[in-house]
């Protein structure tokens, strides 16, 4: 797969996405549970999947979702999910990531990313779509940099499960992107994938450590 940088720096997107790219298809994303749902959970689920993640494909674009189960409050996920200047505190692949002095964390507002050696990418301009902390969704689309990942568009929402006295967070991420010339569909949407498991799983990770380290603050003896 050579999914190699190029210099377009005005990658504007178009509104999405499924796992097909022939025109005026819609996702199928509401279908098929994704890995890492169960059935329960992704009927549950299945009206926002519809609602948050269902994209409409240009041609020679491609579309996945991803999910991603945490043990840890929806309140400590989404502390670190919504904070679109600073997507290195989970996000595998970013150097470094720099906003405005203006930046207020509203729509509209851009970031600018460093990406680490190594990945088919050097920088990336990224532009916050929705922040909605009410309902615990977030998006970003990529407008510029040197990449060839054209047109991404991402979409991230938190939701908090229960059952029997059990209480989790479940993470939902998709994204649409242009199909680089000379790559196919499987090969781009494989590479997308793997970078997005790869941040969820350390999503995970960092959000579960958050969550123990409070609750060990809190049954620790005063001295």
């Amino acid at each position: 797969m050579d999914i190699t940088k190029s210099s377009h720096s005005e990658d504007h997107l178009q509104h999405q996405p499924p796992p097909s790219s022939s025109d005026g298809s819609t996702t199928t994303h509401h279908l098929l549970p994704p890995p890492g749902l169960t059935p329960a959970e992704f009927h549950q689920l299945n009206p926002l999947i519809s609602e948050l993640h269902s994209y409409q494909l240009q041609h020679n674009q491609c579309s996945s979702l991803l999910a991603q189960r945490i043990h840890a409050p929806l309140d400590t996920v989404w502390s670190i999910v919504r904070r679109f200047d600073k997507p290195q505190t989970y996000k595998h692949f970013i150097k470094s990531s720099h906003v405005s002095p203006s930046f207020t964390m509203s729509v509209g507002d851009t970031r600018d990313v460093n990406v680490i050696s190594g990945l088919p990418a050097e920088t990336s301009v990224e532009r916050l779509d929705m922040l909605d902390d009410a309902r615990h969704v977030t998006g970003f689309s990529v407008i510029g940099g040197e990449h060839r990942l054209r047109n991404y568009r991402s979409v991230t929402s938190v939701h908090e499960m229960e059952s029997e006295g059990r209480n989790w967070t479940i993470v939902l991420e998709s994204y649409v992107v242009d199909v680089p010339q000379g790559n196919s569909e499987e090969d781009t949407r494989l590479f997308a994938d793997t970078v997005v498991r790869l941040n969820l799983q350390k999503l995970a990770s960092v959000s579960e450590t958050m969550a123990r380290s409070h609750d060990d603050s809190l049954h620790s003896p005063v001295h």
